[in-house]
């Protein structure tokens, strides 16, 4: 889809619209920056009711940029693909909640992640990953909103995601090859880099 056929673009700036008024991707990066950080604190205390499904992906989006975008928790309409040379389109806007539906019931096939070894653990989260990855439900802010979502997960099944071990290029980097290549060793790395058993 083209930038002019994008209705999330402000066709003046080429900007997200946004409810903060940012004109130029680092202005809306830098609100970004401050208002989602702020609003991830807020669900360490008071998470999402945990329904391992669109809907959880959906709130926790929603609480993550509900000052930044009108459309916040709202399912994309558009097609897009990542804003490299040669990127894979993402799945269709109109078969996410289909997709989502058969991802959800195959996370809740694997018992949600729990009684896994640590390698079993992190086989299983690499695929489970690359399926919502694919699916990536929203116009922006999917990789923070999985994030928080496969963070729950694994602390609900007794470990926790290191995420400041994982620069946002190795995320993007392991999901790329993992859509397009179907080869799940990238994101198998990043997960061993950042899979440790829960404290307490």
């Amino acid at each position: 889809m083209s930038e002019a056929n994008d209705p999330y673009l402000d066709p003046s700036t080429g900007v997200l619209h946004n409810l903060v008024g940012a004109r130029t991707p680092d202005a809306l990066a830098e609100a970004e920056a401050d208002l989602v950080v702020a609003r991830a604190a807020q669900l360490a205390f008071r998470p999402v009711a945990p329904t391992c499904d669109l809907a959880e992906f959906r709130a926790i989006h929603r609480h993550l940029f509900q000052d930044l975008y009108a459309w916040a928790g709202e399912v994309r309409k558009v097609d897009i693909r990542k804003n490299l040379a040669g990127a894979q389109p993402f799945l269709p806007a109109s078969v996410i909640s289909r997709a989502a539906d058969f991802a959800a019931d195959e996370l809740r096939r694997d018992k949600m992640l729990r009684g896994l070894r640590r390698s079993e653990l992190i086989d299983r989260l690499s695929h489970h990953y690359d399926q919502w990855n694919h699916i990536h439900p929203f116009r922006e802010g999917n990789g923070r909103t999985q994030r928080l979502f496969w963070s729950r997960v694994a602390a609900d099944a007794g470990w926790e995601l290191n995420w400041l071990e994982v620069t946002g290029a190795a995320n993007d980097d392991a999901c790329r090859i993992a859509s397009e290549r179907g080869d799940l060793t990238p994101l198998n790395r990043m997960f061993a880099r950042i899979v440790r058993p829960a404290i307490g």
